[in-house]
């Protein structure tokens, strides 16, 4: 195999890699445009007492599940500047829902990304979940260090030429 070649088939070559397996940005010129959606999900557990503190907003640092949910919009709409080769998607709406939990104890965290364009929009719901939780973690780690990001993962994307999916299971 020459040094160019790449092991993978054309079905599997990665696509931010070039021929040479240096990273590229996807152009994505001739994809159609279509609604775009990507439903991602994550929680973070920690002791029933710091729970007890961020529902009812005693935290020092103030009210954690709003900015945890703004933290999250914010992330989402700037996901291309945190993380390389993701496209810019102006008017990309984000939002974020948090939902305390009991029973793990912790929140569980929900974003859902909508676009319409050429590109999806699981990375902008993935970084939305991922920054809510770290937020939910920076707010409430002087009352506990040993609390667990857990579980981020994308639930359902819908729209383009490989239309949807839907995590098994769920």
């Amino acid at each position: 195999m020459a040094e160019h070649d790449s092991p993978l088939s054309d079905a599997t070559r990665l696509t931010h890699l070039d021929e040479a397996g240096a990273a590229r940005m996807v152009d994505v010129t001739a994809k159609e445009q279509t609604v775009r959606r990507a439903i991602a999900s994550g929680q973070i557990r920690m002791e029933r007492s710091t729970l007890d503190a961020l529902v009812d907003g005693s935290l020092e640092k103030g009210e954690a599940m709003s900015v945890a949910r703004l933290a999250g919009i914010q992330a989402g709409k700037r996901t291309s500047d945190l993380i390389p080769l993701c496209h810019a998607l102006p008017g990309a709406s984000v939002t974020v829902d948090l939902e305390p939990d009991p029973d793990l104890p912790g929140v569980r965290v929900r974003a859902e990304a909508r676009y319409r364009g050429r590109t999806g929009v699981e990375m902008e719901a993935l970084t939305a979940v991922s920054v809510s939780l770290l937020t939910l973690y920076d707010m409430a780690k002087a009352l506990d260090r040993s609390m667990a990001i857990e579980a981020v993962r994308l639930e359902l994307k819908e729209g383009g030429r490989s239309g949807r999916w839907v995590r098994p299971g769920g």
